[in-house]
């Protein structure tokens, strides 16, 4: 009664969540934890969840996650993939990089300069893994990096929404 009549709608003690300010890391740890569920393949056709998380919070709130962040996350995409020690740790690291210069370049960005970012990075995560796999002694053709990809580029609408539901509950909004 008291709250209809201050016209607030329920507003009243509701802010930032507790945790806050981790929850985008914690996300992004959760979604590279994907990659230990029991699925079997002879090619891997799932794409990296984690890097698909980063980049969406990234595009979506420059603040959520410091750009520091992205070196420990690709730490941890590491240990929970598999992957050589350093590798996320330097993929992500330079995406934030390029990321943070273009945001000092442009002006403004709407969904679709966005979702094209997203997939020039996602590109350029799987080409460098791809190379890196080769370098190591992996002899599988590049076109086994073509059906993650593509997978990644059309889920990342799907993730961008998650990450912004995700804020708004975190912010209290």
């Amino acid at each position: 009664m008291v709250r209809s009549a201050l016209g607030t709608g329920g507003a009243i003690n509701r802010g930032p969540k507790r945790l806050a300010l981790f929850i985008p890391a914690m996300t992004v740890v959760a979604a590279s934890a994907l990659a230990l569920l029991p699925i079997v393949t002879e090619v891997g056709w799932v794409p990296d969840f984690g890097f698909l998380l980063l980049l969406s919070w990234r595009l979506l709130r420059s603040d959520a996650i410091p750009s520091w962040w992205a070196a420990p996350l690709g730490f941890a995409n590491d240990v929970l993939t598999g992957v050589p020690i350093g590798l996320s740790v330097t993929i992500w690291s330079g995406a934030f990089l390029a990321l943070d210069l273009l945001d000092r370049r442009t002006m403004w960005r709407d969904y679709w300069v966005e979702w094209a970012l997203a997939a020039l990075l996602l590109l350029a995560n799987d080409v460098i893994r791809w190379r890196i796999d080769a370098l190591m002694g992996a002899r599988h053709e590049f076109a086994v990096v073509w059906s993650p990809l593509i997978i990644a580029i059309l889920v990342f609408p799907l993730a961008a929404w998650a990450a912004s539901a995700l804020d708004r509950w975190r912010l209290g909004r």
